[in-house]
This record gives structure tokens, sequence and C-alpha cells, in this order.
């Protein structure tokens, strides 16, 4: 036995029936609530050959639950490999493989049943967190604090290698530019993925075709009863006219940044000081040295388009959209902008939501400033996700990348779905990030007996946060 640099402690060759992933119970339960495993099976059928021995959706739950513990590439499905009294039968790397080729060869038809199997899988999840309490902020059916806001932004993902379709990026880096869709949870929870598209590296962050895919994709997958109270929120990225008029014509309401355009400017040096107004921040108390103002009625006519809409797409902007102007001081040693004004920071961005300033028939000016504001969250979600899948692209092939981005979003889901039925929303843990819920959760050890023709998971007798995974289990097996 040789000495550890702890004093006192020994390794000892004996070994024992133990697991390194005892939280991945709560996964494993989330999957059975979901019904994730039966829809993405139905899903797939058609594309299992007929010697498999190994279900199709079976491999993608397990790809899914490797990358929701940790791992970033398709040989990481060794570690739930490694645990089948915990996971069940796990196919091997080759046949992990040949079930990518077979889906990614047919991947305008596999993409399409998996989006299909998961929104089915969120649907039932959120029936049963109903039961208790909607997943989300606010009462559904009521757009005054009921909304479903769906955030939308693109990211760049690197590549080290010639991958298909990668290309450099406006950052001067290389590799691929996604677009993707989350559902915010509000200040009681995270954030769900609702759509990944996946873009080369040149694509354009205000490509106003990705942006209605992408949106187009993300309502598919929320529950038909929400999707006509649909907020959605974007970067400048989302502020084309093309974009901002199919939001409206599904009657939907929209939060986007907007650019200082000439029209901005022209607003900004025309609106009188009394219309200017504090700003406040999320908590409702007054944000220092911060002001917001509606810009609607002091900007100048725009000029007629002389481009063809049949061609082009919409040339005017949607007559019920307003623009909405934040000024601030900037911080110590910030540099000015040419598009600041007299010292101010200026922020602007487009909204169809009615304005009151009483509130009862709209929402006050301030209000719809914090509701743009925490579009920053989707930042947030970003940053999971490429913790969860989406900071490495493993294969080679375009179409094999895009099967491996529904498996990212799958493990994404899966971890807070976890978190949605297993705590109360006044549970810290229920807005842990995936660093944090892996640490103190999911990779817990434990040891496996068998009594009773039963086997039994025991947790270490000190753990911390034994009491969380204790919760979980009885939440979810009542679920």
């Amino acid at each position: 036995m040789k000495l550890s640099v702890v004093r006192g402690v020994v390794l000892d060759p004996v070994r024992e029936a133990l697991v390194s992933s005892a939280g991945g119970l709560l996964l494993q339960q989330t999957v059975r609530v979901s019904g994730l495993q039966r829809a993405l099976s139905a899903a797939v059928a058609p594309w299992r050959s007929e010697r498999a021995t190994h279900d199709p959706g079976k491999v993608l739950v397990d790809l899914a639950l490797a990358v929701a513990l940790g791992g970033d590439c398709a040989a990481d499905v060794a570690v739930v490999r490694a645990q089948p009294d915990l996971f069940g039968p796990v196919a091997s790397d080759p046949t992990v493989s040949r079930v990518i080729a077979r889906l990614a060869a047919d991947a305008g038809q596999v993409l399409p049943a998996i989006r299909a199997a998961r929104a089915k899988a969120r649907a039932a999840v959120w029936a049963a967190v109903w039961a208790r309490r909607r997943p989300l902020a606010g009462a559904a059916g009521s757009r005054d604090g009921g909304l479903v806001i769906v955030d939308l932004d693109a990211t760049l993902v690197g590549a080290h290698s010639d991958k298909e379709r990668a290309a450099p990026t406006y950052k001067k880096g290389f590799g691929f530019a996604p677009m993707c869709a989350f559902v915010d949870h509000g200040e009681h929870g995270t954030g769900e993925v609702l759509a990944v598209d996946l873009r080369p590296g040149n694509a354009a962050p205000g490509n106003a075709a990705d942006h209605i895919t992408c949106l187009d994709a993300a309502l598919l997958q929320l529950p038909e009863t929400e999707r006509s109270q649909v907020l959605v929120r974007a970067d400048a990225g989302g502020s084309s006219k093309a974009f901002l008029h199919h939001i409206t014509d599904l009657d939907l309401e929209y939060s986007v940044g907007f650019g200082a355009l000439d029209t901005v400017k022209a607003a900004i040096e025309t609106i009188p000081e009394t219309a200017w107004v504090d700003a406040i921040d999320g908590d409702g108390s007054p944000r220092e040295g911060a002001q917001v103002a509606d810009l609607t009625d002091w900007m100048p006519d725009p000029t007629v388009p002389t481009r063809s809409p049949a061609r082009f797409g919409p040339q005017h902007w949607p007559h019920t959209m307003r623009v909405i102007a934040r000024r601030e001081r900037p911080h110590p040693g910030a540099q000015l902008r040419l598009t600041d004004h007299n010292g101010w920071r200026i922020t602007c961005f487009a909204t169809n939501t009615g304005i009151d300033p009483t509130g009862r028939h709209g929402w006050p000016i301030q209000d719809l400033e914090v509701r743009h504001r925490q579009r920053a969250r989707a930042e947030d979600r970003i940053r999971n996700l490429k913790d969860t899948g989406l900071r490495n692209l493993p294969f080679h092939g375009y179409t094999h990348n895009q099967i491996w981005l529904e498996i990212a979003a799958l493990a994404a889901d899966l971890l807070t779905w976890t978190q949605t039925l297993a705590f109360d929303h006044h549970e810290p843990a229920r807005r842990w990030e995936p660093k944090r819920l892996r640490l103190r959760i999911l990779h817990v050890a434990g040891r496996i007996t068998r009594t009773a023709r039963r086997n039994h998971l025991r947790l270490p007798r000190d753990w911390p946060w034994n009491h969380l995974i204790d919760t979980g289990w009885t939440t979810l097996q009542t679920t």
C-alpha cells in the first residue's frame, strides 16, 4: 500500500461496489418523469437498424446524461457505462459512433424528430411542476407578469481544427456562431434551452432569417397553452424590420436592443429634460445616476424607402414599436462613444408593450427598462450551455455536430428539469449553475448494496448536501 499525501490515509487495494455519480440518480428520475427516453425512442425508431441491440433513443439519453455529468465528447459516455447499476446497460463507443453517423446522414428529418420528442418531454415536466407551482414567474394566461420570456442570442464556439463549415468569426477567431433561444424562469430559477441552431462562424449576428428560424423552433418547444403570451428579448442583432414584423404578425411582444441611428440621435438632442425619469433597479429601488425616456414622439419621420418590400422585406418599422432610451453616467475611466450625449452613456431598446405611467393599462417605462436589462440572464444561460457540451463540437461533420448540439440541449434541459422538479422555488439549489450542481450533488460517491432483491444506494454519512439529494429523490419519486 502506498502512503497518501494526507497523513494517516493509505490506498487500500480492495475494491467495493461504489458509484462515483450517485446524484445522477436524480437525473435518471427526471428522465422517467419526463418520459424523455420513450419519446426519443419513438422519434428515432425509423433510423434503428434491424439487428441493432441498443435503442438509438437510449443511446441519445446516455450521451445526454454523460454531458450533464460534465462530459464534452462522445467518448465520455464511458463514465455512464462504468456505472451499470445506476444507469443500466450502455452502448460501446463504436456503437455510439455508428448511431450518431446514422442519424447525421438524415439530419434534415432527424433533427425535427428529436426536437419534437424534447418538446413532448418538456410539456410533461411543466405539467408535473404545474401541480405545485408554475415553473415560470407570474400567472399563466396573464400578459402582465405571466409572460413567457424567450431570449435569443448568438454566441461563438471555437474550432481548433478544420471542421466542416467552420469559418472565421468577427472576433478574428475560427469556428461556429450558433443561434440560441432560452426561456427565462425568472428570479427563482434558471432557464431552459429551447433551440440551438448551428451556423458557420461568419454568419451575421443580425441575420433576420436566422432569428426567425430560431424563434419559430423555440415556440414549437413551448406547451401550446403558453405560446400566445411570449415576450421575445434580443440584443441589437434582433432589431431588424423583418424580425420585428414577424413577431408582430404572431401577435407576440418584443423587447430588443436598438442601435443609435440618426433618428435616435435627433430625438436625444430635441427631447426636453422633463421627459427623463429616474430609472430603477430590479428590486424597485432607484438606480443612481440613470434615467429613462420614451423617444418615440421625438423621432423624426422616416425617409421614404426606395427598395422593394417584395424583394428586400419590410421597409418600415412596425407601427406599434416604441423606442426607449436609458442614459447613465459612464463609470470612471470609461471611454465615451460617438453616440454619447453631453457625457451620458446612451442605450436604447424597442418594444411594442403598452406604456402607462400608472401601470393600469400598460407598463411603467421604468419597469420596461428593467425588464429589458434582465436580458443579461441570457449570457448566464449561454455560459451554462457551454459548460454542458456547447464549448466543444467534437465531430468533423457539420450534421454530426448538429446532432451533438441537440444532445447538449437535452443535457442542459435535464439539469434544469431536475432542479425544477426536485426543489422548491425558494431553495437556492434551484438556481445553482451546472458546475456547483455537479460538485455538490451529482458527483457524490455512493455504495450499492443488494438486500431483499433490491439495490440500495447509500450516500456518505457526513456529506453536507445529503438533505438536498434526499429531498430531490422523495419529490421525484412522488411526481
